[in-house]
């Protein structure tokens, strides 16, 4: 029987632009102008979201976690302060870069390149806890309608902007079977004439491959294809945002 799961869809986005960094971290040409800059200002921009992340999870899911089951949010809780220690660690590596002198930089590159790794390996481990115990515990004593609550109350908390943020970052990581029930979900709770406009909004982050599959999959209505190609109509935040709260 399926359950609501609430870290499995939000994780894979993590792990895959996680990975994604790792790789540009190692393989940048460096030496270019702007580059270093830009690398140390992703890094950043993924500690800050990683730690938001974690606020959000202490906020809207350990809480219950804390009720019915103190043990795992214990060990939880003491996983974020142990990554947090990380990650301010790792910011001050990322925000040295662009401050290295030119013969220094292949070796700075390498060397936030090697922190890196070594944060993501911790911060999988950290998701392999939430996945393989804290979920189970929240099944055991939770029911569905109570995990439910929890993933309402999470996305009534995002602006509309954050929360298209969110589905463009998730998307391109999830199974095409996933992804087109969620999009699904987000289309047929807004205004079915903002639709072409909220799709198109919303797949902007997807390979050629994957929108076409999910297009396919959607069975969209040519119409749209032609609104959304002429960019008409952006509602799509506010429409994504009524979906992700229902």
């Amino acid at each position: 029987m399926h359950r609501t799961d609430l870290y499995r869809n939000v994780h894979m986005g993590q792990r895959a632009r996680l990975f994604a960094l790792a790789v540009d971290l190692g393989n940048a040409d460096i030496t270019r102008s702007g580059v270093a800059a830009h690398l140390a200002a992703r890094c950043l921009a993924m500690t800050h979201e990683l730690r938001a992340h974690a606020d959000h999870e202490d906020t809207f899911i350990h809480q219950l976690l804390r009720e019915r089951a103190p043990e795992a949010a214990d060990a939880l809780d003491a996983e974020h302060v142990r990554l947090d220690v990380a990650f301010a660690a790792l910011d001050e590596q990322a925000r040295e870069l662009p401050t290295a002198d030119a013969e220094a930089l292949p070796e700075s590159q390498h060397a936030l390149y090697l922190a890196w790794n070594e944060a993501i390996s911790a911060y999988l481990a950290h998701l392999h806890v939430e996945e393989t115990v804290a979920m189970p515990a929240l099944w055991r004593h939770a029911d569905d309608q109570e995990l439910d609550a929890v993933f309402t109350a999470f996305h009534a908390s995002l602006t509309p902007e954050e929360t298209l943020d969110d589905l463009r970052k998730m998307l391109p990581a999830v199974p095409p079977a996933v992804r087109t029930a969620i999009v699904r979900d987000v289309l047929n709770a807004g205004p079915e004439e903002q639709a072409g406009s909220t799709l198109a909004a919303i797949c902007t982050t997807l390979s050629p491959d994957q929108h076409a599959r999910l297009y396919e999959e959607l069975d969209v209505p040519e119409a749209w294809a032609v609104r959304a190609a002429m960019g008409q109509g952006d509602a799509a935040a506010q429409s994504s945002s009524r979906a992700a709260s229902s």
